[in-house]
């Protein structure tokens, strides 16, 4: 299982380098991210509401002219089957409202992203804490407690505030839906990672997912590929699509940081985790030829899918 150090950067530090946490994935790969602001997550929020509501209100428009073409005489002939398909266009509405909003925030945070249309604007997506895939129970788990922490006090509040205007409820009750409200939506305010109460159920944190394009590639001139061997072996490397599918362009950006880190035990790391995974077997000392190579053939691979449309975004995608 991956680990995960979340200590917050140090006072005086800027405010994205506090932000910064790192992941050691299972393959030993030390990853660093970086936590999404509390106002990006705001935003991202309001931006799914936005469409979220936009598209449930075009469906109501749709369904309100289907209806009014239905017509309203129920005394007429047909009378009968007209009300009929009213009453059904009417449980569909509500059938449609319900998986809209739910399935809205699931379905497209169980996608190879993460996120929604909203944190895809806005650079931002949600991720295992633990490094892993996010699992779909996670996502359900997140999801359903944001009505709990969000909109059922926000409708609990309107609804207090307006039986109270009409003196059919006590105003101390909406004092208790403003509580009910502020401890769950001042939650983030009071740990590091900005999490939700839903992200501290779910297993779950919203890090910064800036839209990429692979950066320029470093030199491989050195690479021991099927034209160059090894400067220190003499071996040449060439991987098949099975072993290159392992991995995606997370890990690809990863590779080539370190290559250029150039620490000799972290390469050496990386080499043995890769060879595990791909079933290879290589000896010490040329674990720089070996990566480049792979780095080299990984790449060239992941934009030639790119160029048909095929994205991989990371391992689990």
């Amino acid at each position: 299982m991956a680990q995960t150090k979340a200590q917050p950067g140090p006072i005086g530090a800027p405010i994205n380098a506090k932000r910064v946490r790192t992941i050691t994935t299972p393959e030993g790969i030390t990853v660093p991210v970086t936590v999404a602001s509390r106002g990006a997550r705001f935003s991202a929020l309001m931006l799914d509401l936005f469409f979220l509501l936009a598209a449930l209100f075009l469906i109501d428009l749709v369904l309100d002219s289907i209806m009014g073409g239905v017509g309203f005489d129920m005394g007429s002939e047909g009378g009968e089957n007209t009300s009929s398909a009213r009453e059904f266009l009417f449980v569909a509405g509500i059938i449609f409202g319900f998986f809209g909003w739910y399935g809205y925030f699931l379905i497209q945070e169980l996608g190879p992203r993460g996120a929604t249309f909203g944190k895809r604007l806005v650079g931002i997506r949600v991720a295992a804490r633990n490094g892993e895939r996010l699992t779909p129970e996670a996502v359900i788990a997140r999801n359903l407690l944001r009505d709990v922490e969000i909109f059922y006090p926000l409708v609990y509040m309107i609804i207090a505030l307006v039986l109270s205007l009409m003196d059919e409820m006590s105003g101390g009750l909406i004092w208790a839906a403003v509580a009910w409200f502020l401890l769950f939506a001042l939650f983030p305010f009071f740990n590091a990672d900005a999490l939700r109460a839903g992200d501290v159920v779910a297993g779950t944190w919203v890090l910064e997912a800036p839209r990429t394009k692979l950066k320029a590639a470093i030199s491989t001139q050195g690479a021991a590929t099927a034209e160059n061997a090894s400067d220190v072996t003499g071996q040449r490397y060439e991987f098949g699509d099975k072993e290159l599918a392992i991995y995606g362009e997370r890990e690809l950006q990863t590779l080539e940081r370190m290559l250029r880190e150039n620490n000799e035990e972290a390469l050496a790391a990386v080499q043995a985790t890769i060879c595990r995974k791909i079933g290879w077997e290589t000896g010490a000392g040329d674990e720089r030829a070996f990566l480049e190579a792979y780095y080299a053939q990984l790449r060239a691979r992941l934009e030639t899918n790119m160029r048909f449309g095929k994205r991989k975004v990371d391992k689990h995608s």
